[in-house]
């Protein structure tokens, strides 16, 4: 125990339960979290004298992160590091157990904003057209493409749905995404469709493992549908769709977005529907293509040709 009567320990163990009890985040979120501040008590230990919670400054931080970089950590996972750091040192003010925050100084690395990978419009109608629905299960692997797609889930979503979540007389279907947060998307025609027939031709002939009774998707066995298998399914579309673009189920999430704002669709409407904590987030999903905002500016701008041509 070091001057304050704060150790690595004891902080840990209040910083898992405020991540858990107060924040609501799942246990996979909370386990990331604890393992990149870990990677902060594992540097401070190793100093000469180890370094406690509370005796961090400025100084043994930015050393920190520089040896965090040298040792490969690219800067969004320095970003994210940090973030994890400057968390576990909020939770020590707030149990006053430090007088002040090292981190405050601290500056994040730049990273380059990535657009997000998506498919066209035709390249999921290429995937959807690759299934062979004279296969076993081929209603389910179109069901699940739809629902990817059409409502923009995560994979982890569509894994949990359940049937007594459906609500399709609304147009409405009731996810439960990260941090157990639920929201309700809406979900078209086609999907529900497509959920719909692979209920009734092929679930209903499953036989259903315990526990599994109310998830929509199944496996062969009647069990849950593994993130693993959706994962697998997609890239063997891709392939015999002839799709070379790297690809993974979240790619269609972004797809759902990308098409939404490049049709007009309002951005605090797209962060709902995707169920994003800040509108930040949704804004990478306005990187609509050239042409397009080409299109937009000579239709509507007053200057432009058309409109002067269509006035006179």
């Amino acid at each position: 125990m070091d001057l304050w009567g704060v150790t690595w320990d004891n902080a840990l163990t209040d910083l898992r339960m405020h991540l858990k009890l107060e924040r609501s985040l799942s246990d996979r979120t909370v386990e990331a979290y604890l393992r990149d501040v870990g990677k902060l008590r594992d540097y401070a230990e190793a100093q000469s004298p180890p370094l406690g919670p509370n005796a961090i400054g400025l100084d043994d931080l930015q050393a920190f992160i520089t040896s965090v970089a040298r040792n490969g950590l690219g800067a969004t996972s320095q970003a994210r590091l940090l973030s994890a750091v400057r968390g576990f040192y909020r939770s020590l003010r707030r149990e006053r157990s430090i007088d002040e925050d090292p981190t405050e100084l601290v500056q994040s690395p730049r990273i380059a904003r990535k657009l997000p990978l998506f498919l066209t419009v035709q390249e999921i109608d290429a995937m959807v057209r690759a299934i062979d629905m004279s296969a076993p299960r081929a209603h389910r692997d179109r069901a699940m493409i739809e629902t990817l797609y059409g409502c923009g889930l995560r994979v982890s979503e569509l894994c949990s749905l359940r049937r007594s979540w459906l609500h399709f007389d609304e147009g409405f279907i009731r996810v439960v995404g990260k941090g157990d947060k639920e929201r309700l998307v809406p979900i078209g025609p086609e999907a529900m469709r497509q959920i719909g027939t692979y209920l009734a031709e092929e679930r209903v002939h499953l036989p259903v493992r315990p526990k599994s009774e109310d998830l929509v998707f199944l496996n062969a066995r009647g069990g849950g549908f593994s993130r693993m298998a959706v994962f697998n399914l997609v890239k063997s579309l891709a392939m015999k769709a002839g799709i070379r673009k790297t690809i993974s189920p979240h790619t269609f999430r972004h797809s759902f977005a990308t098409h939404l704002v490049e049709g007009g669709a309002d951005l605090r409407a797209v962060q709902e529907m995707l169920g994003h904590a800040s509108i930040t987030t949704t804004e990478i999903y306005t990187h609509l293509d050239r042409e397009y905002l080409r299109s937009n500016i000579l239709q509507f701008h007053p200057r432009s040709a058309k409109r002067k041509g269509h006035a006179a």
